[in-house]
């Protein structure tokens, strides 16, 4: 027969569970009163790596250099981002080291798999691998969109094998998409995005969403020349503005 606990014992197990209770209880209370501050952010700069980012430079696609910066916003499960990539590459090549997009991370709630693709592609970024990364997941989409939790590992994980050319050390990546810099990572783009719209009073939430010199480009409701020729006025008159002259 077991013998009942003596009161002594009794009050001992509810001091343990009180203290636990009142840690527990401090560390939320300390999470929810020191919130990031993105007030000392600003949007239209380049954010240099710190504890708030997870330790991540920004994810730049071109000349980290480039002395015009696009800024997006986008999603790897984002429908319009995938076909959206090969013409912001394009923009890229044909302005030759003038211009460079700065890639930050808003991942809708309804996207199944846009975190895991984002801690994969950040977990690249950690080898080195972004901008192939990003490349190959926003080609692949179609294959990953609606994959499992073990197949989308499996595809992710080939990716970078790919990218690689098998020189990547595939357990560290695997670590790096678990990391809390990782999440941290996520959470502080998506902070961004949230002061980003709020600042342009947006109601809506939208990806991919593209900025040059402060301005939106809203290209949801244009054809595919008129974005390119859209982001190229915005270019030239920021270039201008600078008295930045266009290579030939």
């Amino acid at each position: 027969m077991e013998k009942k606990m003596d009161k002594k014992m009794i009050f001992v197990v509810l001091g343990i569970v009180a203290v636990f209770a009142a840690v527990i209880g401090v560390s939320l209370w300390q999470s929810r009163s020191n919130p990031t501050d993105f007030e000392g952010y600003n949007l239209g700069e380049v954010i240099a790596a710190d504890d708030q980012t997870g330790g991540f430079e920004e994810m730049i696609a071109g000349d980290k250099d480039a002395p015009i910066k696009i800024f997006e916003y986008g999603d790897y499960q984002c429908t319009a981002c995938a076909p959206t990539n090969p013409y912001v590459n394009q923009i890229i090549e044909e302005y030759d080291g003038q211009v460079a997009v700065v890639f930050r991370l808003f991942i809708m709630s309804y996207h199944q798999n846009g975190t895991a693709a984002a801690s994969a592609a950040l977990a690249a970024a950690k080898q080195g691998y972004w901008q192939e990364y990003k490349d190959l997941l926003f080609a692949n989409q179609n294959d990953w969109y609606y994959s499992d939790a073990a197949t989308r590992q499996q595809q992710f994980e080939e990716y970078f094998e790919k990218v690689t050319n098998g020189k990547g050390d595939l357990e560290k990546f695997r670590k790096d998409m678990l990391s809390d810099e990782v999440k941290q990572k996520i959470a502080f783009d998506r902070g961004l995005y949230e002061k980003q719209t709020a600042a342009d009073n947006e109601a809506d939430q939208w990806t991919p969403m593209f900025y040059v010199g402060g301005k939106l480009i809203d290209q949801r409701d244009m054809k595919t020349e008129d974005f390119l020729n859209a982001l190229r006025s915005a270019i030239d008159a920021e270039m201008k503005e600078r008295g930045i002259e266009k290579k030939k």
